[in-house]
């Protein structure tokens, strides 16, 4: 990986961090700065930094402290305090066979 991948995972890290802590502000400042870092290097942010993230406000999502996760017909749906929603599908592992 390089540089930028690792700085990337890094600041995921710190932005966990920081948000487990309740310094929502300085969440959102890793947040912002990996996006930039990605951005500026052209590169793709890792699945799990995308979905931890809110696409509107920059917010590190916490179900249950500043997110709200609901299952809908085959999909996710995390609604954000900020109000934006972000879906994506999910696999039901779960077989019909008897």
């Amino acid at each position: 990986m390089d540089v930028a991948g690792e700085r990337i995972e890094r600041l995921h890290d710190l932005a966990r961090a920081a948000a487990a802590d309740g310094d929502a502000d300085r969440a959102r400042y890793y947040v912002r700065l990996a996006r930039r870092v990605a951005e500026r290097n052209r590169l793709t942010l890792p699945l799990a930094f995308r979905r931890s993230t809110c696409d509107q406000c920059d917010a590190y999502l916490r179900p249950g402290a500043n997110a709200r996760v609901r299952l809908r017909d085959g999909h996710v749906v995390v609604t954000c305090d900020c109000g934006a929603h972000a879906r994506y599908p999910y696999e039901d592992r779960v077989s019909d066979e008897d």
